[in-house]
């Protein structure tokens, strides 16, 4: 797929579900991040199938965005200069979103038969875009799922402004799941003011729920905290 935004060709994977092609239904669209083919896309198309299987998960297209620079595209810009040292491109968050919005959903719900309902799932920097999304352009997704999001960025940038940003009278939308494995100690203070200023400003129709994952590390917590996410998402 051609951005124009990026201007770079980038690879996209995508799962259908079983029964697509014979189907006359439009199926919500579930988004990757972090979604190379030998990244999370496997795993995530992967679970989608098996919750398909036994009706857990509504039949859902997922794609997944493959990445080229993926600290390049995720992060926003930052005042902190050991962030600057450990990625000295970063800062291309906003041309990103960009591409996600205004390119990318447009040519997936003219390609693919969708519903209209879209989820984003983002773990560790994808947790950090994922979150400056749901913060500065909350209309693109439904559902987030942030796990282990990265939110010490910036020194915790998104964090401090969460509060103001989801206000009384900011949209919001239908759910957020959040989780966190046992060795995150590095972003657990602005993960809680995140959390604080949900418990301050959520209202329906959000529903939101944060859960921890004290057995499993930022490496291994993808599989079950996007199980339990689906799974948490069925049940209303």
């Amino acid at each position: 797929f051609h951005s124009n935004v990026l201007g770079q060709d980038r690879v996209l994977n995508v799962y259908l579900p079983d029964g697509y092609a014979d189907s006359t239904l439009a199926y919500p669209v579930i988004y990757v991040l972090d979604g190379s083919a030998n990244e999370d896309f496997p795993h995530i198309a992967g679970l989608a199938q098996y919750m398909n299987m036994y009706d857990l998960l509504p039949k859902s297209i997922v794609v997944g965005i493959a990445n080229m620079d993926r600290k390049h595209d995720f992060t926003h810009p930052t005042r902190n200069d050991s962030d600057k040292v450990w990625v000295p491109n970063s800062g291309g968050s906003e041309n990103f979103i960009k591409f996600i919005g205004d390119e990318l959903q447009p040519f997936v719900e003219k390609t693919y038969k969708t519903n209209g309902t879209r989820t984003i799932i983002g773990q560790s920097l994808g947790g950090l875009l994922a979150t400056e999304i749901l913060l500065m352009r909350q209309e693109l997704f439904d559902h987030y799922i942030l796990v282990s999001p990265s939110l010490w960025w910036d020194d915790g940038m998104l964090a401090d402004r969460a509060a103001a940003i989801l206000g009384p009278r900011s949209p919001l939308p239908e759910s957020i799941y959040i989780a966190m494995a046992g060795d995150d100690d590095m972003m657990q203070d602005d993960v809680d003011r995140f959390k604080g200023a949900l418990e301050a400003h959520a209202r329906p129709p959000l529903r939101w729920i944060y859960e921890e994952y004290p057995g499993e590390t930022h490496a291994t917590i993808l599989h079950r905290a996007v199980y339990r996410a689906f799974e948490w998402m069925g049940k209303k």
